[in-house]
């Protein structure tokens, strides 16, 4: 019966999604107050109150949060649907009372988001590129990737995201998985060199696929990293998706080396001139026994980029998040299937996709009982690991939970080329974890507070 019910609730929400959908496209300047209106007397009080708040404020304000919500309007018509239907109403709604009636009922970690790499075959080799060392010699075939989002769907998961390698060399294959699974959104991490004018067709074609185009700064800092002409090539395919109202954002690792450029103001209005709606930034991570710390931002350059991210974010027609630094918002760490977790091009079930240690592999075990292997209920039994959002992460700011949790479950190094020992990464780590921590802490317990 309470499954009954259930089902009628989501139809009817569906239903209640489509037709404001309907109604706001006529004229959302003038609809989308009045709709807002509407979700504040019909909702229960409590509904996403501080969401519905900053939805109001931007638009009574005509702020630069309104301003993006207009250029998400000013999409292709059938792909801006579909983004609603996917990633808010599926991945967001539905997909979220599913994950967690079944975290409940399994007692382990149910994602958000699956985080994939369908090959480790890479048309670039850059710089401090944590996969760059793997070759190419692996592949996820497109039965194991639908195979996948089958059973992570079964789980509540309506959201997957493609790493590498460069996910592009797969595109028949992850157009194909994009049409099967409609229902989906799917995002990929991408250099972004291999979209043209035929990848921009196939995506208005799925409608339910966005690249994250990794970038990391001015063409010179950029070009250092990741080859000569890289720029000039994002740079294009930035061109082509705007043109043909496709949705993109930014994927930045900031570094020792090019943090002031990335969280410049000049760096926010090209990207945001160019068309990308987001930008997330991550923390560079000394992983692999090829990294290198030296790429490690200090404490002073740590702190300047989450001033100024927050500051952007008070004042950019643009969504940006900080994975290291905004870890308030998700509390703590997201790892080990809290949020997301990763599946490499072998098989292995990561908790986190810059952690490669695992006890399963997913052409053994199921995705539950990779969520219930050994290393996964640790992330579940002790997260968050630290009650400063400041220092979430159990490799890069507590090192030492990271490495009692890889020998107490027995994990296995998932590294393809160099198997990396938990010791090694993590007297890697540590001293970074040592000078952070001070500076962390009087954050935020002072200037965060105020």
């Amino acid at each position: 019966m309470n499954s009954i019910v259930e089902k009628a609730k989501n139809a009817a929400l569906s239903a209640a999604i489509h037709q404001a959908l309907d109604y706001l496209k006529k004229d959302p300047e003038t609809n989308i107050p009045k709709l807002m209106d509407l979700v504040d007397k019909l909702a229960p009080d409590d509904w996403y109150e501080a969401q519905r708040s900053a939805f109001r404020n931007a638009i009574r304000e005509k702020n630069h949060w309104y301003e993006l919500i207009m250029k998400v309007y000013a999409l292709d018509e059938g792909v801006r649907e579909t983004f609603f239907r996917n990633f808010i109403l599926n991945a967001s709604l539905l997909g979220s009372a599913t994950q967690e009636e079944t975290a409940r009922r399994e007692n382990c970690n149910v994602p958000w988001a699956i985080l994939l790499d369908p090959t480790s075959a890479c048309n670039m080799h850059c710089t401090g590129c944590w996969a760059a060392e793997y070759g190419n010699r692996l592949n996820l075939t497109f039965e194991e990737l639908d195979s996948i989002v089958t059973q992570g769907k079964a789980l509540g998961t309506y959201m997957y995201i493609f790493t590498g390698g460069e996910p592009l060399v797969r595109k028949a294959d992850i157009l194909k998985l994009c049409e099967k699974h409609n229902d989906c959104e799917f995002l990929s991490f991408t250099n972004g060199t291999l979209i043209d004018e035929a990848f921009c067709q196939e995506m208005l074609r799925v409608k339910n696929f966005v690249p994250a185009i990794s970038l990391e700064g001015f063409e010179e800092a950029n070009d250092g990293r990741r080859g000569e002409g890289c720029y000039q090539k994002v740079t294009h395919a930035m061109e082509l998706l705007k043109a043909h109202k496709l949705p993109f954002g930014i994927s930045t690792c900031y570094t020792s080396q090019n943090w002031n450029d990335v969280s410049s103001e000049k760096f926010y209005d090209q990207i945001i001139e160019a068309g990308a709606l987001f930008i997330w930034f991550f923390h560079y991570m000394p992983v692999g026994n090829g990294a290198a710390p030296a790429l490690l931002p200090t404490p002073e350059q740590r702190t300047e980029m989450y001033r100024r991210i927050r500051a952007f974010r008070g004042s950019k027609p643009i969504f940006s998040m900080d994975f290291q630094n905004d870890a308030e918002y998700v509390g703590g760490c997201i790892a080990g299937g809290r949020r997301y977790l990763h599946i490499n091009a072998r098989g292995d079930v990561e908790p986190c996709v810059f952690i490669h240690y695992s006890n399963v592999n997913i052409r053994e075990h199921t995705l539950l009982e990779a969520l219930k292997s050994p290393i996964f209920m640790a992330y579940h039994d002790q997260q968050p690991f630290n009650d400063n959002m400041l220092r979430p992460c159990p490799m890069l700011e507590n090192p030492e939970k990271l490495r009692a949790m890889v020998k107490e479950t027995g994990a296995k190094s998932t590294d393809y080329e160099s198997p990396e020992d938990v010791d090694t990464l993590c007297d890697r780590t540590t001293p970074y974890a040592e000078h952070w921590k001070p500076t962390a802490d009087a954050l935020w317990n002072g200037e965060h507070k105020e």
